[in-house]
């Protein structure tokens, strides 16, 4: 199972609303994030909450990807709350570790 499809199925699971907002560019082959940076969009109760979810060996890279990127004012601006979620696996089984960078 892939960390977009631990995420979804955990905000789910917490009542959120999610939608995977990252598509895959066939000309250039990669990856595109909304935004620059952001995999998926969940909502609940008023609240928007962007989030991109990466393996946990991946955190640090994806927590100075969002800081660097031009885009991240105008997303704090717009009110949403901005999360990382890097999983691992523990004993209890997987979890992420939630990095908070609204």
């Amino acid at each position: 199972m892939s960390p977009t499809q631990r995420t979804l199925a955990k905000l789910r699971a917490e009542g959120w609303l999610p939608a995977v907002v990252e598509k895959w560019n066939p000309h250039a082959r990669i990856r595109q994030d909304l935004y620059g940076f952001i995999d998926l969009v969940a909502l609940k109760d008023g609240e928007t909450l962007a989030i991109q979810a990466c393996a946990g060996s991946s955190l640090s890279a994806r927590v100075k990807k969002i800081t660097d990127h031009e885009n991240l004012p105008a997303v704090r601006k717009a009110g949403w709350r901005i999360e990382v979620w890097a999983w691992r696996k523990l004993k209890s089984g997987w979890e992420p570790k939630i990095v908070d960078l609204s």
